[in-house]
């Protein structure tokens, strides 16, 4: 067994080599807000695509760590805690593992690893924070948890043309920025992150495509890892219920009517919008005071650039945009009364729309073309 061990650590070194090699020369303006090089139990998630690998690597690559994905078919048939141990006996100061759900009883073998190895680092990261309610009670007293969510227009901005802008208060908007902003095509630069710019796989091309790859493998592939209890005619409702979303003018669903035509009861049905919010691949917005989907709630795809990239409804495009941005920064409601105003942003009424929206009753009005 150990002669296993050896050939497939030898086989992660030369990986973690060409990773290394072959990280992008800029890097994400959110990950100087991680602050993990001092931290010994990490636990890194985020959707697939936005770049938490790359973040990894590039913190380790001049540490004497070793990276390896636990879904390489010659790790997951190894035993977790065998083979990192094998790892610290060579001297390696800590470690990075990627996809982590991948690896049988993970929870239970980085536990022992962190608590039989006081010197060393563990960093762990998955692709859902599923994971985090289903198996981070062993794990929260010891593991620091980051998140990485996707592009803001600020990260894609300085991705493409190297420009980094100052961040915006949108409660206390300074004119200077305009000047800023004034030699970049702005508004097409805006566009293009909308479309395909959202996650940072459009340095490889074919971002639609991707973007395709990364849905489906988080709904066929992460979701059952993390719900056992998921049925097949549940995944294809959760597919269903994407493919409404993209088409419909209206960001909502039918809870009535969906759970007659797929013969399942509400609870079931909320069972469901929970796994896909959680997963990250939807957003609901609810109105204030109100824990569950509910009627008045407004539903979006996580990722803007899915209505392009699938040919949706570019209606809800600029509400998606919206709720994506608003979400990581504030506390974010749908309206009681549409009438007054569409959201509740701490506290504060706005309203999104086109260029000749009113204003109804809101403080605010996002609005474009």
């Amino acid at each position: 067994m150990r002669d296993i061990l050896n050939r497939v650590l030898e086989n992660c070194e030369l990986t973690f080599e060409r990773l290394r090699l072959s990280l992008p020369d800029k890097k994400r303006p959110f990950y100087e807000k991680l602050n993990i090089d001092n931290t010994r139990g990490a636990l890194v998630y985020g959707q697939r695509g936005v770049g938490k690998t790359t973040f990894l690597l590039d913190k380790i690559r001049n540490k004497n760590f070793l990276y390896f994905s636990a879904d390489n078919p010659l790790i997951s048939s190894l035993p977790l805690y065998d083979f990192v141990q094998e790892i610290f006996k060579k001297g390696y100061e800590g470690i990075v593992i990627d996809e982590i759900h991948h690896s049988n009883s993970w929870s239970l073998n980085v536990k022992a690893l962190f608590d039989d190895y006081p010197d060393k680092y563990i960093w762990i990261s998955d692709s859902s924070n599923l994971m985090l309610k289903k198996s981070v009670a062993d794990l929260s007293r010891r593991f620091v948890q980051y998140r990485i969510p996707m592009l803001s227009f600020r990260e894609y901005v300085y991705l493409v043309t190297g420009r980094l802008t100052e961040k915006i208060d949108i409660f206390n908007f300074q004119k200077s920025f305009l000047s800023d902003i004034s030699e970049l095509n702005i508004l097409k630069l805006f566009n293009d992150y909308l479309n395909f710019g959202i996650r940072p796989i459009f340095f490889e091309g074919e971002y639609c495509s991707r973007l395709k790859n990364l849905i489906e493998k988080s709904l066929y592939s992460d979701i059952p890892f993390y719900v056992k209890s998921i049925q097949d005619s549940h995944l294809r409702l959760m597919n269903a219920i994407i493919g409404h979303l993209l088409i419909s003018p209206v960001p909502t669903i039918n809870v009535s009517g969906m759970c007659s035509e797929w013969g399942i009861g509400k609870e079931k049905l909320y069972d469901i919008l929970y796994v896909l919010e959680h997963s990250e691949l939807i957003n609901i917005v609810r109105k204030k005071n109100k824990h569950n989907y509910s009627k008045g709630s407004k539903i979006f795809l996580s990722d803007p650039s899915c209505y392009h990239c699938f040919r949706g409804d570019i209606g809800n495009v600029r509400e998606a945009f919206f709720v994506l941005s608003m979400k990581e920064l504030y506390e974010l409601y749908a309206s009681d009364d549409e009438k007054e105003c569409d959201y509740i942003v701490n506290n504060k009424k706005f309203e999104i729309g086109g260029r000749n929206k009113k204003r109804k009753n809101a403080e605010y009005i996002v609005s474009d073309d």
